[in-house]
């Protein structure tokens, strides 16, 4: 099985090259363009690994790890903050 990695990333050129990088390495990835949606996927999808970009319309990165990290799932998830 693949492991999934949830890209949160509002900057497209930069969510392309994360995405098709990590994609050609065989991981599976899922995408989001801000941090509410991003928050939704992750408690739904329950990633392997969080990248997470911390300037994004709608919420913030650092105000999505702060609520994923409230979740029981989401206290123990790998994250690494983009900036």
């Amino acid at each position: 099985m693949k492991e999934k990695i949830l890209i949160i990333e509002d900057e497209e050129p930069l969510l392309r090259l994360f995405a098709n990088e990590l994609t050609r390495h065989s991981f599976e990835c899922i995408e989001a363009k801000n941090g509410k949606k991003g928050l939704a996927i992750a408690l739904r999808e329950h990633p392997d690994l969080i990248l997470l970009d911390v300037v994004m319309p709608k919420m913030d990165g650092m105000t999505m790890l702060e609520k994923l990290r409230s979740d029981t799932w989401g206290s123990t998830v790998p994250v690494m903050i983009l900036t």
